[in-house]
């Protein structure tokens, strides 16, 4: 077994493998680059090298610097991770010349597989099922608008080295073809070094299985299962399971069977994925195979109880599998959601800066069910532009579906992060939508239900009923400790005030206490909005999670204190709560409302970025839809486009400018 191995890249991958290394009693080198000086896998690490620049073009992403590390700190193999190195054949060559172990399969693999053109040439021959499509390259717009024609539309414009959503477009007319294949080489040249886009045709309402597959050097292959990765936004994934709520065993057994013979048909060694589409009828149809690990592992891990970093690790080292197919079990179920950087509120776009609190939810057993974190940052890091957006991916199992999504709504409402704009109120509404605690996906599913994007939520009377008791709980907790502030409870008479009204964002929820002490653990009887409560809560005065339980049922949500009032995240809602008294609560009925600025004739930057470019110039008269300019940020492109007919006034910005969010790009006349 090795004593010492390197890991060749960053964030939470970085630290899932250096776990696994420290356990196995591997020693491990951690590389960064100048962005990432400070970051948690560089503190991990045993060892830890610079190899320069924030760019991974200039750092990650440069094999030689890699194999000058190995070198230097004598380490006898290296992870790739996912993503930046992880699919480069060549890479795998240069170690190999070095005498270095890459952590993965072998460059055979790797090229028959890891190029979506060639892979699909490859299924093909092996007898594959794939979905229809144009395998050769695409020379330009008009090459691409000829193709689609002749596929028939929908259609999916694709990057042959891509991943991760990047350079994947979905174009429904020749118009959208001839932007999306601009787009797509665009980010392609960008994220992977290489342009190549291919189209095949789109599955309308698909779902996307994955199978994982595990080889070593010696002929065994199993498969472990499969992974549902329907909920996808921009073609990126944001909650995974497993197993699928979708599959019957017939068609998992036909799905793993062919992954496996896939695997054995390129000599496949080490952890890899076979990705599926599959209709409303269960046909598959093979989309593309990942040759490394993939970012939904741990759904795998939790369900079959195996390590597949560590099995990777025996098979780089020469091992054989200590299993075979019918010693696999998939036990209960595991759900992913990924923490993005990202606005939930504006589109999603990327945000940027320094998480001023990160307090994931405690990992390991809940009664039942088990929460797992995979994280690569810690509170008071820096979240930078250079990156993916994805800072963790929180996991919950649970031995049946249901109980699994609602250990996860738990998990993530306790989830507490500042700083930044960020994901989780979207994944908690995910939680509790009815339509996939039902399981009914397919890869449109956030369009479909969320075709004006994500917006704030409105509480409906039973959660405002809640939301009030949160709020008045937590009132009268801090002020019976803060004894100054102590007559402010009491009534005429000197005794707890019975009639409160909790003000939820512009409701008045009336609340009736029907106990007159106040204590610790708080226990009382409440009739909010009409309905009686029974509230319990150990919650102290400071803390950022209010846990406890409101008619039996167990609630966790998040507390932070705003001027003259509280903001309560829970289940996706953001609610401002203030406590009044009856009188209090009749006087702020009458106060005025102060209404958000005029930004109608602006167009303001909606992330930190990159100025990639301006398509309009001053005085042009503008149509609804027509681009206006594009914003690269986190290696994505964003095409900010008119939303009604105008006329530009002035441009503020020019290409090749960084901006911060909401700076002035165009103003309209």
């Amino acid at each position: 077994m090795f004593k010492k191995i390197l890991i060749a890249n960053r964030g939470e991958i970085a630290c899932r493998v250096i776990k696994t290394a420290r356990r196995m009693g591997i020693a491990t080198v951690a590389v960064y680059s100048d962005a990432d000086r400070d970051a948690l896998h560089v503190e991990m690490a045993d060892e830890a090298v610079h190899i320069g620049p924030a760019a991974a073009a200039e750092s990650y992403l440069v094999a030689e610097k890699i194999i000058a590390v190995c070198k230097e700190t004598g380490a006898e193999a290296v992870h790739p991770g996912y993503g930046f190195l992880s699919e480069r054949a060549s890479f795998c060559e240069a170690l190999e010349r070095e005498g270095i172990v890459f952590i993965g399969p072998k460059p055979k693999a790797i090229r028959a597989m890891g190029d979506k053109i060639e892979s699909k040439k490859f299924a093909n021959a092996a007898k594959v099922s794939t979905v229809p499509g144009y395998l050769g390259v695409i020379k330009d717009a008009a090459h691409a608008e000829k193709i689609a024609g002749e596929i028939g539309y929908p259609v999916m414009i694709k990057a042959s080295a891509g991943g991760g959503g990047k350079g994947m477009r979905i174009a429904w007319n020749e118009a959208e073809v001839r932007d999306g294949f601009d787009r797509a080489r665009s980010e392609a040249r960008s994220s992977f070094g290489d342009d190549r886009v291919f189209i095949e045709k789109y599955i309308v309402d698909p779902r996307h299985i994955e199978i994982q597959v595990l080889a070593d050097a010696h002929g065994n292959t199993v498969y472990l299962g499969e992974r549902e990765c329907s909920i996808q936004r921009r073609n990126q994934k944001v909650v995974e399971e497993a197993p699928s709520p979708f599959l019957d065993e017939k068609t998992r057994q036909a799905m793993g069977k062919q992954s496996v013979a896939l695997a054995k048909a390129v000599d496949y060694q080490s952890a890899g994925t076979v990705e599926f589409i599959v209709d409303r009828d269960r046909n598959f149809y093979f989309l593309e195979m990942n040759t490394r690990l993939q970012v939904e592992h741990p759904v795998t891990e939790l369900v079959t109880g195996i390590d597949l970093v560590e099995q990777m690790i025996r098979v780089a080292a020469g091992k054989t599998l200590p299993f075979n197919q019918k010693d696999i079990r998939l036990n209960g179920w595991a759900i992913e959601s990924r923490l993005y950087a990202e606005d939930p509120y504006r589109n999603f776009l990327p945000s940027i800066g320094r998480l001023t609190r990160y307090r994931p939810p405690a990992e390991g057993w809940h009664g039942s069910t088990i929460v797992r974190n995979d994280t690569g940052v810690f509170e008071g890091a820096e979240i930078s532009m250079y990156y993916d957006p994805m800072i963790a991916k929180l996991c919950a199992w649970a031995p049946d579906r249901s109980a699994a999504i609602e250990a996860m709504g738990q998990a993530l409402d306790g989830f507490v992060v500042d700083g930044i704009a960020h994901n989780l109120p979207f994944l908690s509404a995910l939680m509790k939508h009815p339509r996939w605690r039902e399981g009914r996906l397919s890869t449109g599913f956030i369009a479909e239900e969320y075709p004006d994007g994500f917006a704030p939520m409105a509480p409906d009377q039973r959660e405002e009923a809640l939301l009030a008791a949160v709020a008045l709980s937590t009132a009268l907790i801090e002020a019976n400790r803060r004894e100054r502030h102590i007559d402010r409870l009491r009534a005429s008479d000197g005794n707890l005030r019975e009639e409160w009204v909790v003000k939820i964002d512009t409701a008045y929820v009336p609340v009736r206490l029907a106990d007159g002490l106040v204590t610790i653990p708080f226990d009382m009887e409440m009739e909010a909005a009409g309905e009686k409560i029974h509230v319990v809560t150990d919650w102290r005065p400071g803390a950022p999670v209010w846990n406890g339980a409101i008619g039996g049922r167990a609630v966790t949500a998040q507390i932070r204190p705003v001027l003259n009032g509280m903001r309560i995240d829970w289940q996706g809602l953001a609610i401002r709560a203030t406590v009044f008294t009856p009188r209090h609560a009749e006087l702020d009925c009458l106060m005025p409302v102060k209404l958000p600025p005029d930004t109608s004739k602006l167009l303001l930057c909606p992330m930190p970025g990159l100025v990639i470019s301006i398509a309009v110039a001053e005085g042009q008269e503008v149509k609804a839809g027509e681009t206006l300019a594009v914003v690269e940020a986190m290696k994505m492109e964003n095409v900010l486009r008119a939303e009604r007919d105008l006329v530009v006034g002035k441009i503020n910005a020019k290409p090749g400018e960084s901006l911060a969010v909401d700076a002035v790009i165009l103003e309209f006349a």
